[in-house]
C-alpha cells in the first residue's frame, strides 16, 4: 500500500446538538459523525477523517474526490475550500 503523508490543514468543522447527541460535520469533506459528548464528537471526527482519506488512497480516488469537493492542489498540497461565511438565515416558510 502506498504511504500518504499529509500536511496539517485547518478543516472547517461545525458541531451542533441534535437531541442528546453532538454532530460534527465538515462541508469540505461532506462528512459527519456523532457522539454523546462534544469532546467525543471531536475525537470521532478526527478518526473518521483519517479512515476516509485512507480509503480514498486505497481505492485510488483521492484526487478525484477532493477535486469534486472543491479542494485545490497547490504546490502538491491539498487545500480545502475557503469558508467565506457561516451565519443564520432568517426565513419565512409557507407550507400546507
Amino acid at each position: 500500500m502506498k504511504k500518504l503523508t499529509l500536511k496539517e490543514i485547518n478543516l472547517p468543522v461545525t458541531i451542533f446538538k441534535e437531541g442528546k447527541s453532538y454532530v460534527a460535520y465538515s462541508p469540505a469533506l461532506d462528512l459527519s459523525t456523532c457522539a454523546s459528548t462534544y469532546k467525543k464528537a471531536q475525537t470521532n471526527f478526527s478518526e473518521i477523517v483519517g479512515i476516509f482519506i485512507e480509503e480514498l488512497v486505497e481505492m485510488g480516488t483521492l484526487d478525484v474526490v477532493l477535486r469534486e469537493l472543491g479542494w485545490q492542489k497547490i504546490k502538491s498540497n491539498w487545500q480545502p475550500p475557503v469558508v467565506v461565511s457561516n451565519y443564520f438565515q432568517p426565513m419565512n416558510l409557507s407550507y400546507a
